[in-house]
């Protein structure tokens, strides 16, 4: 997906965030500002929106020596979201479809760190997410697939995501399943050790995209990473970043997530919020 102007301002916010998060020193944030503000000059020579922030993201691990400002934020989200997997695994047992509510928490998971932030009302605000249903969702087209597949890919997201992304794996087992994460630390983006931490192992083969970037930019994954791509039946893009940098590339991919920004509600068609469970042919 091309970088739109409305993504600019977005990248500086987060490159305030960030720089805030890896250090308190304001001559350091300054120059952190400076460099980002150099880069976005130069967006046009990006690939996508998750190539441009990787660029921004490595500004402030130059400028401060910080590998990972997120360490603290991802580690409160893996352990606030294991904290509330029974009550995941026990609205899931409660309903009828289990596929259809297994990939409708596997998307809610996105909404880890703003309900972690609601005044302690956590579960409360996953509750109230898990009832939306799915704005699109090419269900139909999934367990067709399902019939015939015998390998599934998953590329993760956010690092409190993986938690509830454990609970789709669970229900699609004991399918040959690879769940793919940034091969570094970038934003609250999950990598292996966050996979590990989640206990996405027990059902999932966890290897790394060999990308640092918060989207699967396919020209900078590592070749084990291109051949699980290449030859999974079934893949699952998890998140807004891997739709950018994944949406358009000519392979089938359904597409998981929550469309919380207007330029990515536009490109699905759906509102701003909604999720969104939808495969490339109908994109």
């Amino acid at each position: 997906m091309e970088i739109l102007l409305d993504c600019l301002p977005c990248m500086l916010r987060q490159a305030l965030e960030a720089s805030r998060l890896a250090t308190d020193q304001t001559d350091l944030q300054e120059k952190i500002m400076e460099d980002s503000i150099r880069i976005l000059l130069h967006y046009k020579e990006y690939k996508s929106s998750p190539d441009l922030c990787k660029a921004i993201h490595r500004a402030v691990k130059k400028h401060t020596c910080v590998k990972d400002p997120y360490a603290e934020i991802k580690k409160r989200d893996i352990n606030a979201a294991k904290k509330i997997l029974p009550d995941l695994l026990g609205f899931l047992k409660s309903k009828q479809n289990s596929l259809y509510w297994a990939l409708k928490i596997a998307a809610t998971g996105n909404i880890i760190d703003s309900a972690i932030n609601n005044n302690g009302r956590m579960m409360e605000c996953i509750e109230e997410e898990l009832r939306k249903d799915f704005s699109i969702c090419d269900l139909g087209h999934f367990q067709d697939k399902l019939k015939t597949a015998k390998s599934l890919l998953i590329i993760g997201d956010n690092a409190g995501e993986t938690v509830f992304d454990r609970v789709l794996a669970e229900r699609l087992f004991p399918l040959d399943t690879t769940y793919a994460v940034r091969s570094e630390p970038v934003i609250n983006d999950a990598t292996v050790e966050d996979a590990y931490a989640s206990g996405l192992a027990d059902y999932t083969k966890i290897i790394s995209t060999g990308c640092s970037a918060p989207g699967a930019v396919l020209e900078d994954c590592s070749e084990e990473f291109l051949h699980t791509f290449e030859c999974a039946d079934i893949i699952i893009s998890k998140g807004q970043g891997n739709f950018e940098a994944l949406s358009g590339c000519g392979k089938p991919i359904f597409f998981l997530l929550k469309a919380k920004c207007e330029m990515i509600s536009q490109k699905l068609g759906v509102c701003l919020n909604e999720y969104v469970f939808k495969h490339t042919e109908s994109i």
